[in-house]
């Protein structure tokens, strides 16, 4: 860990001992119900850890479902599960909680990388404030926070008046196809939000919150050449062949588009011979050729992250133009995938982080400030960017290495991070 993380915990540890006067009595009240339950907090975060919900395992996401379904129907929320049938997914949970408050909606996901097959598949305790295991951070830390929090809420009898949607996605890791349908109940919440608050782990720095979010998207750029004897390569004949062309477009690429503010393409993977074939859903590919034969085929596939839907759109449109300037006897395409869309920066957002630094200052656990948007990752929460004028995320348990065997949950931070959302929810909800 980070020395400035372990700076942040030895000043909760020191600060956990009173509650600053800039509290109110009712969310004093909150922070005492957090500590006193915060027991019951990390019994169903191991619950739902060990339940394995790889985005194509679905039985496993539906169960985690359940889980938090049972959670929310005892907080009297009217709970939903809707079917993902229709893009081959398990499907989403759906929990609504009408009041006269303004809307929010709170946003989490139940699937993992981690599927049926991997070996990384328990809850382990690593010492007192860490503990080991598939999702704990991304993002099932996040799903039992924002459920402690409206437990407190709702024992101080705050819960009542707020109107809150909450939507759990189940395959925000693998999401899919199409994307439109996927997202399609995300999108309906967001409608009437006056906020909207994700509970991802963000970069792990409890001191960093996200307010805005590069999208990204992937592409597949195909290339076909004349085929023959490499002596006859650069010809008027037989040109240059597949695998030149494809290098020409990605140094092209790289000559005019790189070095941009917030604008990553990566070319991940390609292959290129006499024949070529790539599997764009399983990344796997092959290729067969001999040295003295031009290459009459390559294909390359990537990603694309961009910070605005103008930068996105500028970039696609230079890519392909690259792309159409083909060298002589080749030809090339560029196809882009659906995507996660960017979650712009907005003076709305930027005030959601005012009103949740000064909850976590309030609180005594100190500053948060933005992370830049080059470290966040694409989120559900993007989706809803132009619905939803007030935005934040990455409000989640912060830990480490998550996507990896190692991933890794800070447990001091699941009472403060509830906390701060808690009181956060409590002003919003005035």
């Amino acid at each position: 860990m980070k020395f400035a993380h372990w700076i942040f915990a030895a000043v909760i540890m020191f600060q956990g001992q009173t509650t600053p006067p800039a509290l109110s009595a009712q969310e004093r009240a909150l922070a005492e119900y957090i500590d006193a339950h915060n027991a019951d907090a990390l019994a169903l975060l191991e619950r739902a850890v060990n339940i394995n919900s790889g985005s194509m395992n679905f039985d496993g996401v539906k169960q985690v479902g359940a889980l938090f379904r049972a959670e929310f129907d005892s907080l009297g929320f009217k709970t939903e599960w809707i079917e993902g049938a229709a893009w081959n997914r398990a499907g989403h949970l759906i929990a609504t909680h009408a009041g006269p408050s303004q809307k929010i909606l709170l946003i989490g996901h139940l699937d993992t990388v981690f599927e049926r097959d991997s070996p990384f598949q328990k809850f382990e305790k690593i010492d007192a404030d860490h503990a080991r295991g598939p999702g704990i951070t991304d993002m099932k830390g996040g799903d039992v926070i924002m459920i402690q929090a409206l437990k407190a809420l709702k024992a101080g009898g705050l819960l009542d008046r707020m109107n809150v949607t909450v939507v759990m996605t189940g395959d925000e890791e693998s999401t899919g196809r199409p994307l439109v349908r996927a997202r399609e109940a995300l999108v309906s919440a967001a409608k009437g939000a006056a906020v909207a608050i994700g509970f991802e782990n963000g970069d792990g720095n409890p001191a960093h919150a996200v307010v805005a979010r590069r999208g990204t998207t992937s592409w597949r750029v195909d290339v076909t050449g004349a085929t023959g004897h490499s002596s006859q390569v650069f010809s008027q004949e037989l040109g240059f062949g597949a695998v030149y062309e494809a290098a020409r477009i990605l140094n092209t690429f790289r000559e005019q588009l790189a070095g941009q503010a917030h604008l990553t393409f990566n070319p991940g993977v390609m292959v290129g011979g006499t024949a070529a074939e790539l599997d764009s859903a399983t990344g796997k590919g092959s290729a067969s050729g001999k040295t003295n034969v031009i290459a009459a085929s390559a294909v390359i596939a990537g990603d694309l992250r961009a910070l605005t839907m103008d930068q996105f759109e500028k970039t696609q449109a230079a890519m392909r133009a690259i792309v159409a300037q083909s060298l002589p006897q080749t030809k090339a395409s560029i196809v882009f995938d659906e995507g996660y869309p960017p979650l712009a920066p907005s003076a709305g957002n930027e005030r959601l982080l005012v009103l949740y630094d000064r909850a976590s200052t309030d609180l005594g656990l100190g500053r948060v400030e933005a992370v830049s948007p080059d470290r966040a990752g694409a989120a559900d929460v993007s989706f809803v960017a132009g619905h939803v004028p007030m935005i934040i995320d990455a409000v989640g348990m912060k830990g480490r290495d998550d996507h990896s065997p190692s991933e890794t949950g800070d447990l001091r931070t699941l009472p403060t991070q509830t906390k701060r959302a808690a009181v956060l929810l409590a002003r919003l909800a005035r």
